[in-house]
Parts: C-alpha cells; structure tokens; sequence
C-alpha cells in the first residue's frame, strides 16, 4: 500500500457534483493499494498514520500525532498513486491491485483507523471525485507498507 498524507486544516471531496466526505484540522490520506497487499498491510499502515507526530505542540515542534490532537482523516482511494513511469509516457498501472482487492483493503484501512479511534470520513470508491484542501505547513508524506 502507498499512502500520500497531507496535514490539512480542512479537506472535502466530491463525487457527482455533491460533497461526501468533508474534514476540519486532521489528515488527507491518498491510498493507493497494489496487487500484493493484504490486510496486514493496511493495518500497518493504518496504524503508522494515525500515530504519527507531524501536528506541532506548543513549542511549534512536530510532537503531536491524530490521535493525539483528536483530529479527522478524510480517506480517498487512489490507484494511480501505483503508476509506473520509468518507461514510456503513459503509466503502467500493472502493479495496482485489480477493483475487487484494492475496494476491500481500502475498507479495511478506513475500518482498522476507526477502531483505532479516528473520526473518518471517505471518498467513493471507483468514482470521479474532486479533492479540496488547505495543507497546514505544507506537511506531506509519502509512506509504503512494504
């Protein structure tokens, strides 16, 4: 699984024309899921985001993780974040899991971050959507499961 985290002030996404999911101070997760993942991998990665310190404590150092501050995440699949550009111009998305895994796993993640005591709110899966943000910092992360 790849996951791209933006610590936002606020996030929302849309999905023919009507907002499905909207967040205030907390994180925007991209998730991409490939073809060798499992649920071991979104329970690692489910459990390294919402623990991570990237929210900034009173002496403005990175201290403070989601859970910690109580924060949100707002969840939307991406499975061109498993594109491969080394060859050609037009990316290879061989590596993606195929709809059925990637919808599955990207339920599980949103399911193991509940239970880890995050409010969630997601996108659609296999839809259109439009993703809004205001990045706090800018802080974004690129973490793998693997």
């Amino acid at each position: 699984m790849r996951a791209v985290v933006q610590r936002v002030k606020e996030s929302s996404v849309k999905a023919d024309r009507q907002t499905i999911g909207r967040i205030g101070k907390g994180l925007l997760v991209l998730l991409g899921v490939a073809e060798e993942d499992t649920p071991s991998d979104a329970g690692y990665l489910a459990n390294k985001i919402v623990n991570l310190r990237i929210f900034e404590d009173d002496g403005a150092k990175m201290n403070r993780s989601l859970l910690s501050i109580g924060g949100e995440m707002l969840v939307v699949s991406q499975f061109t974040l498993l594109g491969d550009c080394r060859k050609g111009r037009r990316p290879s998305f061989i590596a993606a899991a195929g709809p059925q895994k990637a919808s599955e796993l990207y339920d599980n993640f949103v399911q193991q971050v509940r239970r880890l005591g995050v409010s969630v709110e997601t996108g659609r899966f296999q839809s259109a959507m439009e993703v809004a943000l205001i990045n706090d910092g800018p802080v974004t992360l690129v973490l793998e499961s693997r």
